[in-house]
């Protein structure tokens, strides 16, 4: 079998991801990342009803540059999770399916998700 040197199905350097794959992929991450946060959430929580001590210890954890990074990525996985959980209900109830209305409901979910982020931590901070 000759196959000229080429690829037998369509390879990462030649294929095109459009937007609406590049979404249904990040909106899993997103979720397992959340799932993640949970944890960090519950230890949170313990460690505030462990006493003030335990509570300054974790704080100043979550302050460095990592735990705020961490915290700043929780945040954008909230927003593209609920963002992109509203276009599915949308799409449960028949509309939006036709590929134009597609990815412009994709572009809007990652600029509201941008957008709300960016929000969430100029109010923050």
């Amino acid at each position: 079998m000759n196959n000229s040197g080429r690829p037998l199905s369509p390879h990462l350097s030649i294929y095109r991801w459009p937007i609406t794959m590049l979404l249904s992929i990040l909106h899993r991450m997103t979720g397992v990342a959340m799932s993640l946060g949970l944890v960090v959430l519950a230890a949170w929580l313990m460690q505030a009803a462990a006493g003030p001590e335990a509570y300054l210890h974790f704080t100043i954890l979550m302050s460095t540059i990592v735990g705020k990074l961490l915290l700043i990525g929780w945040s954008f996985a909230f927003f593209f999770h609920l963002a992109n959980g509203v276009r599915h209900l949308v799409w449960d109830t028949g509309r939006g399916f036709d590929k134009r209305h597609a990815d412009l409901s994709a572009w809007f979910v990652l600029i509201f998700t941008l957008a709300m982020t960016g929000i969430y931590w100029w109010a923050v901070l």
